[in-house]
């Protein structure tokens, strides 16, 4: 199968039977390579979060600096994504990542420099910090549309789970190493770890049997860009499910943020103790995804992101009020299972509705409501948690999060027939469902 962008996707490297269902994505050999390199890199991604989030927290003992430091590393990502997704559709999605990443890897290596010379000031890390948000406006959308470019329309939902397991499963090793690292010989090891862990990603990029045709587009650039806002803002379906993923992402990821100002000031732990808890959150994350993985069709995943979405906001209420270490420890496993299943889901579902040609578009947007809108809350939740706390900062948001999943909820089930229909559309289920039995599937059918 010829993807969108004219990569070929259909690569099995062994007969399905031969390949467990959780694992289907892996027979196709441009995969393979994509999941080997991202599965070392992203440790190292982790292993930089925490350094950096703790260098500004040693740096500054600041609240409202951790929160700035975020800004600066995601808005640009709410700013430029428009860009990266026309550049996602109109260019060959392959070069564009291995650019991305390589850029990426400079902008570690100038950081591993600094810190690890000690010249580094708050200053510094913050422009870092958005260079690397300038880049992943690029790479985001380029990289989730290339997914069904490597495995094809019928894999993607287990390529999508399977992604997301590695981006978790880093999340849980990541910050463990980290924490040692600061502890024994500080933050600038941390990102020359991650520097270096990007050769892995990019060699595998390299080695991959890539074509690409370009696709034929009318009007300019901007108007492409015009095209892919209006497509979402006309598709209910798509609509609500990013709005969601926006309000989580704005009022609810923030507790990352803060995590520093837990681990030491709250919980008493320190560097230590602040990769236990980052780590918590990645295992949660991790089993989500693998639950996911092994998930057949896509029956039910509307629900998947009801719940998600409220079990996620419950839990991180009674993180927020916890004073207990490794009752905190216990209570990320459910934050981190909850947010991964509501993110990965609505990717999947937002994936398997879009039309082919505007897949880098559409995905721009959704990197705009996961990570663009994380930067605003990071800001408002830093200047917040200066004047109230970190603990009534996560219970606020919490609970508007809440408010978010109850609205999601009492439109599902018109939604649901939308989506349907747009996702036979697309080729990825059977017909359209007889009008009779719709009221049957909407207890089930996402």
């Amino acid at each position: 199968m010829m993807g969108p962008g004219g990569t070929n996707s259909a690569e099995p490297a062994a007969s399905a039977s031969r390949v467990p269902r959780g694992l289907r994505s892996l027979r196709h050999r441009n995969f393979q390579l994509f999941f080997g390199g991202q599965l070392i890199s992203l440790i190292g991604t982790w292993m930089q979060n925490v350094a950096q989030a703790w260098l500004v927290y040693r740096l500054t003992g600041s609240s409202f600096l951790l929160g700035a430091v975020g800004f600066a590393g995601q808005i640009p990502v709410f700013l430029m994504a428009p860009v990266g997704g026309i550049v996602a559709d109109r260019k060959n999605r392959h070069r564009v990542v291995v650019a991305t990443q390589t850029v990426s890897m400079l902008l570690a290596f100038i950081l591993a420099g600094l810190t690890l010379t000690k010249l580094v000031q708050v200053w510094h890390v913050m422009v870092l910090a958005g260079l690397l948000g300038v880049v992943n406006a690029f790479d985001i959308p380029a990289r989730q549309a290339f997914i069904v470019d490597m495995v094809g329309k019928e894999d993607l939902i287990n390529a999508i789970a399977l992604n997301s397991s590695i981006f978790n499963g880093a999340r849980v090793v990541g910050p463990a190493i980290a924490g040692l690292l600061v502890a024994s010989i500080g933050e600038g090891w941390c990102f020359f770890g991650n520097a270096v862990s990007y050769i892995a990603v990019i060699i595998g990029l390299r080695l991959m049997r890539v074509t690409w045709q370009r696709g034929t587009f009318s009007g300019s650039p901007l108007e492409n860009i015009v095209e892919g806002f209006q497509y979402v803002r006309r598709t209910r379906p798509i609509r609500v499910l990013l709005l969601l993923v926006g309000l989580v992402s704005l009022v609810g990821m923030p507790y990352a943020v803060l995590m520093p100002i837990f681990a030491d000031r709250i919980l008493h732990r320190g560097a230590g103790g602040l990769g236990i808890l980052m780590g918590s959150t990645g295992v949660g994350a991790l089993i989500g995804a693998l639950s996911l993985a092994f998930k057949r069709g896509l029956k039910g995943l509307g629900n998947w992101v009801l719940l998600s979405s409220a079990g996620f906001s419950a839990t991180l209420i009674l993180f927020g009020i916890s004073k207990n270490f490794w009752l905190s420890v216990a209570l990320l496993v459910p934050v981190g299972y909850c947010m991964m299943v509501q993110m990965a889901s609505s990717n999947t579902l937002i994936q398997s509705m879009v039309p082919d040609r505007l897949r880098g578009r559409v995905m721009a947007v959704y990197s705009m409501m996961f990570m663009g809108m994380a930067p605003i809350g990071a800001l408002g939740a830093g200047a917040v948690a200066a004047h109230l706390g970190a603990p009534l900062t996560l219970a606020i948001g919490g609970m508007a999060c809440m408010l978010g999943a109850a609205v999601f909820g009492a439109r599902l089930p018109v939604m649901r027939v939308e989506a349907r229909r747009l996702i036979v559309a697309q080729g990825l289920a059977g017909g359209d469902p007889p009008q009779e039995i719709v009221s049957q599937e909407v207890s089930e059918k996402a």
